[in-house]
């Protein structure tokens, strides 16, 4: 039973004993997840934590590796370059004293990713729950809208954990509404999706991350020591919720990366959007279609032929507002 006392996916999670969160889109995706495992830590479960990465894992030494396209990445696991942002997020989970290591998976298919998921679980003991975290929320997207944003490795994560039918529990949570107009997503069609979803029972609704909780201010803390340790390449997503949990409103400038863009930092870029993965899955249009690929390029290939397939698509819908 749902109580207005407690957000629907914590009541989803309540039982949970083991949680992987995972970083749905890549990059610093699972930044977003990070206060989401500091609750469910409080609360007593044991969490862990993944990503989809961009990191040039293939390069790791080979001791990094758990089995095949699963790395255990550690504050001292070496890399070439700057970029590494599950190391960077290791780094500061030790420098809090909590558990430092973040599992990555090579950018592939659906098919060698699920097999990942699985490898991770089984090296885990098996979990509860995995929640898949998106920064931004074009994973809501079903694939007629006008634009998807950048869809293929939140698709790819998305279909595989979808797949995962003895995992009891398994969700989406979204942060950063907002976001993802700079890649062409138009949120009154996220708004429609979402009501969508309501009406079949898989929306777990909102709730805002407060600066002034304890998961608030390590999320900001843990921003600010990943924008120091990648200079080079900041994460916007997090930067720009960053700014909207500290109160930022409007043109909010904190990385020279956005210069040429006008940013709408506001207090809705602060508020996780919660749905059941199974029931996104099943309103998305395309996803069927990414089974058996082995490589993101095909994943991008087939996203593109059933966009040349559409009739039409859904135009962009102005907030009335």
């Amino acid at each position: 039973m749902l109580s207005l006392r407690e957000p629907a996916l914590f009541t989803r999670l309540r039982d949970a004993r083991r949680v992987l969160i995972a970083g749905a889109g890549g990059g610093f995706d699972v930044y977003a997840g990070l206060p989401l495992a500091l609750a469910l830590r409080e609360a007593g479960a044991e969490v862990h934590l993944a990503s989809l990465s961009f990191a040039d894992l293939y390069g790791l030494d080979l001791d990094v590796w758990v089995e095949q396209d699963v790395a255990a990445v550690r504050p001292d696991t070496a890399l070439r370059g700057d970029y590494f942002p599950e190391r960077t997020l290791a780094e500061w989970l030790d420098g809090q004293g909590l558990p430092s290591t973040v599992y990555a998976f090579p950018r592939t298919g659906v098919e060698p990713l699920r097999a990942a998921y699985r490898t991770l679980l089984a090296h885990l003991g098996g979990v509860d729950a995995v929640v898949l975290v998106d920064g931004g929320t074009d994973i809501l997207m079903r694939g007629d809208e006008h634009g998807l944003g950048t869809p293929e490795e939140d698709m790819a994560s998305l279909a595989a954990v979808g797949g995962l039918d003895e995992v009891p529990h398994r969700l989406v949570a979204c942060l950063g509404f907002g976001v993802d107009a700079y890649h062409g997503v138009n949120h009154s069609l996220v708004l429609e999706n979402l009501a969508a979803l309501e009406r079949d029972g898989a929306y777990l609704g909102a709730f805002s991350l407060p600066r002034e909780s304890r998961e608030g201010a390590l999320y900001l803390d843990a921003v600010e020591h990943a924008q120091r340790r990648t200079p080079s390449h900041p994460s916007i997503v997090n930067g720009s919720v960053a700014a909207a949990v500290r109160g930022g409103f409007g043109d909010v400038r904190f990385t020279e990366r956005t210069r040429d863009s006008e940013l709408f930092v506001n207090p809705l870029m602060s508020v996780y959007f919660c749905v059941d993965a199974p029931g996104l899955a099943r309103r998305n249009l395309y996803l069927d279609r990414l089974e058996g690929t082995a490589l993101m390029r095909q994943i991008s290939s087939a996203i593109q032929r059933f966009r040349d397939e559409l009739p039409r698509q859904r135009p962009p819908r102005a907030f009335p507002h």
